[in-house]
């Protein structure tokens, strides 16, 4: 198993050294890197310690790397991630954030931050509020081309451990090994009072969350420490663990009652431990951050926020950037009511020989005269949406336009493939209304941008188009089947991916012997083609009428 801090900055080998250089050359080649000026005056795109989360959730490949490092900075540019940091909605943030882990406010023994998340807090309403945009107040949000509206919310928050948690945490002073930056987290994952159904209706709300997380924010989990089991829970994890890559098994510890406070306090300080789980940290599932002495103490305050009497962060976003005398400026940002905010709330003196963890997990340009960090400008999609919700009152602004049309309806999405209209609407989410039985209805408005004409309906390939012929009548029935057995193993999946659980190994599978498709089913009139496959599927054959 890899411990931190072997792999990170100050503590590579000489094969993990090479490897990261080669990483980083053809990352430049290919346009995604710039390294900083000879003068050291305009520092690099991207630091070392991110770009060591790519080629170490690679396994020290630096082509793997780039592929991911590539798809993610294009995604980042799509979805304009360093928008959404500074304009998304206060409140948004704030209920989006009562949905995944949070931050106690506190560390491990080694200075890593520590994340709790108590599934059973979880309503499954306010999930599909969340992913429905019911609960959307002040602003509006177009969707993307890639992710779903709810999923960029949560990647606000993913954005706030890389641009304000991990920062921090690393420019303390006085932690071991100071000079690696701190670049993941540690996570208590709490499922007890939690049964079947409550994780299968979550299945979707944390899979495609830790899908995505995955693919973009890679190595940022260090230990998870799954707390109160249900009784099903070990037979899952005995089938399940076999899908996982052995380095992410290893940082799973599925704790007993009996072993909870036992394995807990072996990492982290028993001030540091919530008093549910054992220590005497006066923190519950949706406080925030109840920041320890040796966060707080060393934090100039400009504002004094408190909750429950303690020192603690504003609601929302947070971010640090650098002023003109090289310390940190912590300020809330974020939008209030249709107004941006930026409230300056602390100021923090980076000691010299600890280590900096770059300000953003993406490209970022340097301004050498007050040495700030900036996110560089973001494109819009290429179809001239925007992504983020922005509403300027003051301006009399709004992105998309108030009264813009968003989306397109499900099944134009799909009438799209294989016609003139592919791919010029790839946003492919429904605008929805709300029927007179409260049920939610996908409205399919031929004005749309790149909709499909009703005279175009989607074809499958012919002969000669490269893609082979229509599906028989077999294949689709085997292509149904496969789906319904990938969803049931899922679900043991979705259990652990919480927080970032589902890094799946990736390897190919052996080939299957595969049955030839029986001819007759494509010669045979469609309302008999069911009653043929239960007959071939009976354990016991009898001829039909028996």
């Amino acid at each position: 198993m890899l411990q931190w801090p072997a792999g990170h900055i100050g503590h590579l080998t000489q094969h993990q050294i090479d490897a990261l250089g080669n990483f980083k050359k053809l990352c430049e080649q290919k346009g995604y890197y710039t390294p900083a000026s000879e003068d050291g005056k305009v520092p690099s795109s991207h630091d070392d310690e991110t770009l060591l989360r790519y080629i170490r959730a690679r396994k020290w490949i630096p082509q793997e790397a780039f592929v991911q490092f590539r798809e993610t900075e294009d995604w980042r540019i799509e979805n304009q991630l360093d928008t959404l940091y500074e304009t998304i909605d206060v409140d948004e943030y704030e209920q989006t954030r009562r949905l995944y882990p949070q931050w106690t406010g506190r560390r491990d023994k080694r200075g890593i931050p520590l994340y709790v998340y108590e599934v059973s807090q979880v309503d499954s309403k306010d999930v599909n509020a969340h992913a429905s945009g019911k609960d959307a107040k002040h602003a509006k949000q177009a969707t993307t081309a890639t992710t779903p509206r709810h999923l960029l919310r949560l990647f606000a928050l993913y954005e706030n451990l890389c641009r304000f948690v991990l920062p921090l945490c690393s420019a303390l002073p006085n932690r071991p090994h100071g000079e690696s930056p701190i670049s993941q987290s540690n996570n208590i994952v709490d499922i007890s009072k939690v049964g079947f159904a409550k994780f299968w209706s979550l299945r979707n709300h944390m899979g495609d969350a830790s899908k995505l997380a995955s693919a973009h924010y890679p190595e940022t989990l260090d230990r998870i420490f799954v707390i109160g089991a249900p009784s099903f829970f070990p037979t899952v994890w005995e089938w399940a663990k076999k899908w996982f890559d052995p380095i992410t098994v290893s940082k799973i510890f599925i704790l007993s009652d009996k072993t909870m406070f036992e394995t807990l306090s072996k990492y982290v300080d028993v001030d540091n431990i919530p008093k549910k789980y054992g220590g005497r940290l006066d923190w519950q599932f949706g406080d925030r951050p109840f920041l320890e002495p040796a966060i707080a103490d060393n934090l100039r305050w400009k504002e004094d926020v408190r909750e429950k009497g303690h020192r603690t962060l504003p609601k929302g976003p947070v971010r640090w950037q650098y002023d003109d005398k090289g310390d940190l400026v912590a300020t809330a940002i974020g939008t209030e009511h249709g107004k941006r905010r930026a409230l300056v709330i602390a100021g923090l003196h980076p000691e010299a020989g600890v280590a900096r963890l770059a300000l953003s997990p993406g490209r970022v340009n340097a301004n050498p005269q007050v040495g700030s960090l900036h996110a560089s400008s973001q494109p819009s999609s290429r179809t001239g949406a925007y992504t983020v919700p922005y509403t300027d009152i003051d301006q009399d602004i709004a992105s998309p336009p108030t009264d813009s049309r968003q989306g397109t309806s499900s099944t134009r999405f799909e009438q799209q493939n294989n016609t003139h209209a592919q791919g010029q609407m790839a946003h492919g989410t429904p605008d929805y209304k709300v029927d007179g039985r409260g049920e939610r209805q996908g409205i399919m408005e031929p004005n749309t941008v790149g909709q499909a004409p009703k005279e175009h309906p989607m074809k499958y390939p012919q002969p000669g188009d490269g893609e082979g012929q229509q599906p028989s009548m077999m294949e689709q029935a085997q292509s149904y089947a496969t789906q319904a057995v990938e969803q049931v193993q899922g679900l043991s999946g979705s259990v652990l991916v919480a927080v970032g659980m589902g890094e799946k190994k990736e390897e190919v599978a052996a080939p299957k012997e595969v049955k030839p498709d029986d001819p007759r089913v494509d010669d045979m009139p469609a309302k008999n083609v069911e009653e043929f496959l239960r007959y071939k599927a009976m354990s016991q054959p009898q001829p039909p009428g028996k």
